[in-house]
């Protein structure tokens, strides 16, 4: 027997404006072996985020916002291999960022993380304090593991969260809007129709 559920109404805004110095963008783990198709965790709707992401990230940096990414990480014996098989291991291929959106060495912040949550066990949070950031815009995979705990975190920590729709994606259509669902309603983020509609100002 299967169950059809569902998803209860997802509030969505066109457009948002941001104070630079005070918003960063997150991107989750956007790297090969979630986004690239020989990865070894690919997520289908993952290649397709690649455009818009790079399109908030040029108008970002523009406007001096800053930018930060985490890296999922793991190494020899992991336990999180017993639940998704090895994936993501330190200095692999599929470990790296995807190229075209590769960090701008001395610029941009790279965090490495071990768990789903970018915060857990990291410095984001203390770094995002010191250069006085609010409001974060949080994009990547996958939406209902690595980029709904960082957001859910970033939200118990007191900052605001966008997540723009085109900017993410997930395994399969329910989880993509499970966790949108929980990040409006739970976290009280702002979902933002796409990329194109978050703006900068200085």
């Amino acid at each position: 027997m299967k169950d059809t559920v569902k998803v209860p109404e997802i509030s969505v805004v066109d457009k948002v404006e941001l104070p630079a110095g005070e918003t960063a963008v997150v991107v989750v783990d956007m790297q090969n072996d979630f986004v690239k198709p020989q990865g070894k965790l690919f997520v289908p709707t993952a290649p397709a985020t690649i455009e818009p992401i790079k399109r908030l990230l040029d108008k970002a940096r523009a406007s001096g916002v800053r930018v930060f990414y985490t890296k999922d990480t793991h190494y020899e014996g992991d336990p999180e291999f017993e639940i998704w098989g090895e994936h993501a291991r330190y200095g692999t291929w599929g470990w790296e960022i995807v190229e075209e959106l590769k960090p701008i060495e001395g610029r941009d912040i790279v965090i490495h993380k071990t768990r789903y949550d970018g915060f857990y066990g990291t410095m984001l949070d203390d770094l995002l304090r010191v250069y006085g950031i609010r409001n974060l815009v949080v994009v990547g995979t996958v939406a209902n593991i690595c980029v709904l705990h960082t957001a859910g975190s970033a939200a118990l920590r007191w900052y605001k969260v966008y997540v723009p729709m085109d900017g993410v994606s997930a395994l399969n259509d329910f989880d993509y809007h499970a966790a949108l669902r929980q990040i409006n309603f739970l976290y009280r983020g702002v979902i933002v129709k796409s990329v194109d509609g978050i703006s900068f100002t200085t």
